[in-house]
């Protein structure tokens, strides 16, 4: 009896490939061969070395092969865990305030402007296609509190073939603007509206996560159907947590009967294994012990955390605590939608830190930064069985790097060895 011949392949690539594992946080491999099956999924991923026994297998020709050049490489694609599409409108846009006014005089008054399906055809669309762009290849999307352009939102994305989670932003207090939210039924009503919309689309790489815009636009009875929501469809849930000063004060006010802010989230059920919370700035050990038992994630956005004048998140503190950690642009508070930006601003925050005494650990790294913008990503978005690496198995989640490409941000010369090309691959000088 003949042995089952191995699945038909779509790609076989040769080259350099640059990844993170759970034990490294960079590992080059050069003269390694990767096979992609017509499925997508990645066949193997071993060295050239073993390339007979390789056609053996797979009954593949030298001829099928292709191979990269001395200044390419291949690397996973760039996860972008917090991101605002509606704010790509005014990215750039801050002028000199601080969150809780930005909001106010900038965002909702934005963003409420999205019941226009026509703008926000026009901003979503621009706004999926610049993330691609820069390399996205998936991102974690808050939409804004209209369920129908959030929708639009989706089909856009899936257009585009990128991977997302997409939300429809929930908000039933908004006293600095108040035409900009729900009242609390309606946002309740909407979000099952949304959520049964996604699923019911059945897209290849798109889910919808429940999105509380943030402790102080939501009433308790809205967070707490919210939880509920989640838990009854076992979907994942979006929101930000301490991110400025400012705003820890008004929480420690306004919800006065819970310890922290971690509470008010894990006791109405919106601290799960499936929660991606952005900022996290002023975490207490407590609250990161917290997260830690109910498997939630942190994304860090360096970008607007300085732009904003919030705060600076100690990295390592989180990493020490064992909690999931990812990294966001945060656009609009964030001016840069490159998840290039997120590693360079990651590095420097962490850098300012170590450099002002606030920690006694060095620095992160740029291999240490790169895995939060790639695998680590994935893992707090609960998608690291299906990108994040070349794992054999795994979809191929790619970029391809040419170093040498005629709009290149950065010079090569002869010298240059591939630790070298990388590292300005991953931090340009632009």
């Amino acid at each position: 009896m003949d042995p089952p011949r191995a699945a038909p392949l779509a790609h076989i690539f040769k080259g350099t490939f640059v990844h993170s594992t759970c034990t490294s946080p960079m590992v080059i491999l050069q003269g390694h061969l990767l096979g992609v099956e017509e499925s997508g999924k990645i066949a193997f991923f071993e060295s050239a070395d073993g390339q007979d026994k390789l056609v053996k297998k797979w009954g593949f020709k030298a001829s099928d092969i292709q191979e990269l050049s001395n200044n390419e490489f291949f690397m996973p694609g760039l996860v972008d865990a917090h991101i605002h599409a509606p704010q790509y409108s005014f990215t750039g846009i801050r002028g000199n305030l601080t969150l809780l006014k930005w909001l106010e005089k900038t965002t909702y008054p934005v963003e409420a402007e999205f019941k226009k399906i026509d703008f926000a055809e026009e901003v979503y669309t621009r706004a999926v296609r610049r993330t691609l762009k820069n390399g996205t290849t998936t991102a974690c999307y808050f939409a804004t509190i209209h369920t129908d352009a959030a929708l639009l939102l989706a089909d856009i994305i899936d257009k585009f073939g990128q991977r997302a989670f997409v939300g429809k932003v929930c908000m039933d207090i908004n006293e600095c603007f108040p035409e900009y939210k729900e009242a609390t039924k309606e946002s309740i009503q909407e979000t099952e509206r949304f959520v049964q919309g996604i699923l019911g689309k059945k897209y290849p790489r798109i889910l919808p996560i429940v999105t509380p815009r943030f402790g102080l636009s939501c009433t308790e009875e809205l967070l707490s159907s919210l939880g509920n929501l989640a838990e009854t469809h076992d979907i994942h849930i979006q929101s930000h947590i301490s991110e400025s000063k400012g705003e820890l004060r008004l929480i420690e006010s306004t919800f006065p009967h819970y310890q922290h802010y971690t509470e008010l989230y894990d006791k109405n059920k919106l601290l799960t294994n499936k929660t991606i919370m952005a900022h996290g700035c002023y975490l207490s050990d407590e609250e990161l012990d917290i997260f830690k038992r109910r498997g939630a994630a942190i994304i860090h956005c360096p970008n607007s955390n300085i732009s904003l004048k919030s705060g600076l998140l100690n990295t390592r503190k989180i990493l020490n605590h064992n909690v999931k950690l990812g990294l966001g642009t945060d656009v609009a508070g964030g001016y840069s939608v490159s998840m290039l930006d997120a590693i360079r601003n990651t590095i420097v925050v962490s850098e300012v830190l170590h450099l002002n005494c606030e920690t006694g650990e060095k620095g992160l790294t740029l291999k240490e930064a790169f895995r939060l913008a790639t695998l680590a990503g994935s893992q707090a978005l609960g998608l690291d069985c299906i990108i994040g690496n070349f794992e054999v198995g795994k979809e191929f989640d790619a970029l391809l790097i040419n170093a040498k490409a005629s709009d290149s941000p950065f010079d090569l010369f002869a010298s240059d060895h591939i630790e070298k090309l990388i590292s300005m691959a991953c931090i340009p000088v632009v």
